[in-house]
């Protein structure tokens, strides 16, 4: 995959959003530069990574090609901590299926979106793995997690296929809103 299958692959799930995003695994950023171009120059992006050398690479690559894009960098391990919000999005792009129980990283995250937040996924679309993905989960076994976690409206937003356990996929969830969040929501744009 290139950068505009990435960018094809999570449009639909950041389109429309609200510009402040958290990226968990963000390693060099393959995804987090597909971010950067569908959010555009309002863009506000948090990477968040174990591999401090891998976020710095990341960084100089952010600042050449997305210039005007606001780019921030945690190290540490979103299976421990996850940086205080709010955001409007959460991006795990081939991160979660390092953990072996990622619902608890899902409810953490849930827990730093504002509500009507999204929740982008980026996954192989297989329920076992290999020693390179050793916990992927299918669509259907996210549309399940993520309501376990407190989401809703799970839909898929993109599909290739992948030498590696058949295809990826990206989906979206959101937070729920209360009827006053989205009147207020609605009357703020």
């Amino acid at each position: 995959m290139d950068h505009d299958d990435h960018v094809a692959l999570i449009r639909a799930g950041v389109d429309g959003a609200r510009p402040r995003w958290l990226e968990l695994g963000a390693g060099e950023g393959a995804f987090t530069l597909a971010l950067a171009d569908v959010l555009g120059p309002r863009g506000d992006i948090f990477g968040m990574d174990r591999d401090a050398g891998a976020l710095r690479r990341l960084a100089t690559a952010m600042a050449g090609r997305f210039p005007a894009t606001a780019f921030g960098t945690a190290v540490g391990d979103f299976r421990d901590s996850i940086p205080e919000g709010p955001f409007d999005g959460v991006l795990a792009a081939n991160s979660l299926h390092f953990v072996a129980d990622p619902i608890a990283v899902v409810e953490r995250s849930r827990g730093v979106l504002r509500p009507g937040g999204r929740f982008v996924v980026v996954e192989y679309d297989a329920d076992r793995g290999n020693p390179w993905v050793p916990h992927p989960f299918s669509f259907e076994t996210w549309r399940s997690m993520a309501a376990q976690a407190g989401l809703i409206g799970t839909r898929q937003i993109g599909r290739v296929p992948s030498r590696f356990l058949g295809a990826i996929y990206a989906a979206v969830s959101e937070v729920p809103m209360s009827a006053a969040e989205r009147a207020a929501t609605a009357m703020t744009g």
